[in-house]
């Protein structure tokens, strides 16, 4: 047996920024939609592809790497929003947007909410942007939840799902930041975009 020492285990890169990129582009395509910026048909494609490849296939990867580094909120949020990306790319694509009510559709929007508000207490002692980026994502499953519920009762549910769709931008753009800073400070090895405001 040799006396020499093992070799260290290569460390494993922070799968964050990846999970949070393939998350924050997804949202702010199907919010752009939900904003009425542009018609559902225009980009439902790209969307849908979006759904499976970045936002449901990077996140699960992200969610891997992170139960591996033991970061548990992080493989947790990242496997499940990965989950609901492929969700959705399967009742969109495979189902037609059929086969749930506008009720049913209002309890998965607002169970998501809740899933949501789950990971923003647990986030509570991480970086300032990704508690913004948790909290408006719960608003944005909220929102999305009682346009479905004023759909259900037979009123026109624009006005809140087009809430939704801004809260939604608004949780993208923040994911984004949120990725943004943890590349490029790593790299730079040093504060370039600060994720926690200045106290």
């Amino acid at each position: 047996m040799s006396n020499e020492s093992p070799a260290s285990a290569p460390a494993i890169a922070d799968p964050a920024p990846l999970g949070l990129l393939g998350f924050g582009f997804t949202t702010l395509m199907l919010s752009l939609s939900n904003a009425n910026l542009f018609k559902g048909a225009d980009g439902v494609g790209l969307v849908l592809a979006l759904a499976v490849f970045y936002g449901g296939g990077a996140q699960l990867v992200a969610g891997i790497w992170d139960f591996r580094r033991g970061n548990l909120l992080g493989a947790t949020a990242f496997f499940s929003y990965g989950s609901f990306w492929l969700i959705f790319w399967y009742w969109a694509k495979e189902e037609g947007g059929q086969g749930a009510t506008a009720n049913g559709v209002a309890w998965f929007f607002l169970g998501w909410a809740v899933i949501t508000a789950i990971f923003t207490l647990a986030a509570l002692k991480n970086s300032h942007a990704l508690i913004a980026t948790l909290f408006f994502l719960t608003l944005t499953f909220l929102f999305l939840a009682f346009g479905s519920w004023q759909n259900a009762t037979g009123t026109d549910p624009a006005a809140l799902t087009k809430v939704g769709g801004w809260l939604g931008i608004v949780t993208g753009l923040l994911a984004w930041y949120t990725a943004a800073s943890t590349i490029v400070n790593t790299t730079h090895k040093r504060e370039l975009l600060p994720a926690n405001l200045k106290r």
